[in-house]
């Protein structure tokens, strides 16, 4: 590819396009700078911050319903520890709404954001056109990737971080707050339950590193972000789906969101860490697998747009 000016981007052998030997101390300054632009550009967007309003009113619905279910006299949710079942636990303890809309969030609705952003991070630029001339500019394409990459995985984390600090806000504001009672029977103090809290919502925004990964990889197949974010989100349906089927449990354990509610195993004491470590492995394999085929389909493919 070649731009207006005459500048080369990439040659006939599909090298990385733009100048990377930036030299010293200036590549590190360099690709911060591509990240923080990336960053602004992203969270700047209508699309991003009406994602981010959806997420931070999920909790508000929950704690709301349980209230006025609560003062009829029902009780919110099944018994139980985990998934919906915190439900049973908010009207005792407002820091439950956290794990609790977590758990209504994290099987749809944070996906799906993220799916959107990932596949529309590659595609998105093709289809505005703009994708040249950011290869034209000094980033290279790898740089490029990798800063479109650490984008998608900061909005997995501030898009959980904004669920359980709407979640703690609204919980706090409507039901008691005090020592949470594990789902071994345990209790904890508050300060160790919302130091728990703070590591399950870096665990749920670890557990979509996978995710994120193969939305960057379908985003570099096609020109249209519409059909990169439709891919992506019409994968994860497929793949939810598939780990539902008793049939295929052989296939389970590999699918990307079977071990996503393994996160509630932190409210255990002592804490069981194997689905834990499970999970997150899982997803590093995942992360791995599909950015170096992204990376080898962007690397060679024929910028034009």
């Amino acid at each position: 590819m070649r731009s207006a000016d005459g500048a080369s981007g990439t040659d006939e052998a599909g090298t990385t396009c733009g100048d990377d030997r930036g030299g010293g101390a200036r590549g590190p300054v360099r690709a911060f700078g591509i990240l923080r632009s990336e960053l602004t550009i992203t969270f700047r967007r209508w699309r991003t911050l009406a994602l981010l309003g959806v997420l931070a009113a999920v909790p508000v619905l929950i704690g709301i319903a349980v209230r006025i279910e609560t003062n009829h006299g029902s009780s919110p949710g099944p018994d139980g520890g985990q998934g919906p079942a915190f439900l049973s636990q908010i009207t005792n303890n407002g820091l439950f709404l956290v794990f609790a809309a977590l758990a209504v969030t994290l099987p749809v609705f944070l996906p799906m954001a993220v799916g959107v952003v990932a596949g529309d991070s590659i595609a998105g630029e093709a289809n505005a056109g703009t994708l040249r001339y950011l290869l034209v500019a000094p980033a290279g394409r790898g740089r490029l990737l990798l800063t479109k990459y650490a984008s998608v995985l900061t909005f997995c984390l501030v898009a959980t971080l904004v669920v359980a600090l709407s979640a703690l806000v609204v919980g706090a504001l409507l039901f008691p707050v005090g020592d949470v009672t594990t789902i071994s029977g345990t209790r904890i103090g508050f300060g160790e339950g919302l130091a728990r809290a703070g590591l399950i919502a870096v665990v749920v925004a670890a557990s979509l590193i996978g995710f994120a990964a193969i939305g960057l990889f379908v985003s570099t197949l096609t020109t249209s972000g519409i059909a990169a974010m439709a891919a992506t989100v019409g994968l994860l349906i497929t793949v939810q789906i598939v780990d539902t089927v008793p049939q295929l449990s052989a296939v389970h354990p590999y699918l990307f969101p079977h071990y996503w509610m393994s996160y509630a195993d932190l409210l255990r004491e002592p804490v069981y860490w194997d689905e834990l470590v499970r999970n997150l492995g899982l997803q590093g394999v995942y992360a791995a697998v599909f950015c170096s085929a992204a990376w080898a389909r962007f690397t060679t493919k024929d910028i034009t747009s």
